[in-house]
């Protein structure tokens, strides 16, 4: 999954990432694992460059074969051309000014929420130079705050159920909850420092906080919320207890498991 988040910033103070007149924003582009939700790549700038800009860089280094979800902000045709030709399988969301010309429709899906099936090819001439195979199109309902909304996605994937396109943006969500953990309750708001330097020292401190919670969860086999964990960990700080056994009696007590952890993703290299 990639995405990015704006960190809002003091204008007075920052002079490096004004972006706007009055504004002042950091960005974080981040590539998370679906399977782990750890980050693979991360990237802190100002909020001034477009996110498609940043498209090819935060992909790198995927393998043939891997899936890559991204918001339709990223969407930048050579580079979706580049990951088709790399056999890398992607899904985003359809851009509103998207000109394209209906090639083939597909067999209509069982599933309701499926509203369009087809193969389009882009009618652009500068967007159909850089990208000229045919990509599909997939109309479906998607449940946002409790409503359901007509959304359009795009797929280099033919051989995929409409439905399992449609599944799979949702899990883009797992994205936003891991930019509100970090921002909400690692508190990634108020910085120590003026400078890009010290901004980006403060996030990475952050990310690299939240990594060693990951790896606490599953070797201690917690199952509750990040927030909950958070806040055991900063009560006990500066108390003589072992974390581990910390964290397997204060997660026996009962409640809705939202945290699930699994061996998987405690993984690390060189870790036996």
């Amino acid at each position: 999954m990639v995405d990015s988040s704006t960190i809002a910033l003091i204008a007075s103070c920052i002079d490096w990432a004004q972006h706007r007149r009055r504004k002042a924003a950091a960005k974080l582009h981040v590539r998370l694992d679906l399977h782990s939700l750890l980050p693979r790549f991360v990237l802190v700038e100002s909020a001034k460059a477009a996110d498609s800009i940043r498209a090819a860089e935060v992909c790198a280094g995927i393998k043939p074969g891997e899936i890559v979800i991204f918001d339709r902000a990223y969407v930048d045709f050579v580079h979706l051309s580049a990951l088709n030709d790399d056999g890398v399988f992607w899904v985003s969301r359809s851009k509103e000014s998207l000109s394209f010309r209906v090639v083939k429709k597909l067999p209509k899906a069982t599933d309701r929420r499926i509203l369009g099936d087809e193969l389009v090819v882009l009618k652009n001439k500068d967007s159909r130079a850089n990208y000229r195979k045919p990509m599909r199109r997939v109309l479906a309902l998607v449940e946002v705050d409790g409503q359901e909304r007509e959304m359009e996605f795009l797929t280099n994937n033919l051989c995929w159920s409409a439905g399992s396109v449609a599944d799979l943006y949702r899990c883009r969500w797992q994205i936003e909850v891991f930019f509100k953990q970090i921002k909400q309750s690692l508190q990634l708001c108020d910085f120590l420092g003026n400078s890009a330097n010290a901004v980006r020292w403060q996030v990475w401190t952050a990310l690299l906080l939240y990594v060693l919670m990951r790896f606490l969860c599953g070797m201690s086999g917690w199952n509750h919320s990040f927030t909950r964990l958070f806040t055991l960990l900063r009560a006990a700080l500066w108390r003589k207890i072992a974390l581990w056994d910390l964290l397997r009696f204060c997660g026996t007590a009962g409640g809705h498991f939202r945290y699930l952890a699994t061996p998987q993703n405690a993984y690390f290299p060189g870790f036996a």
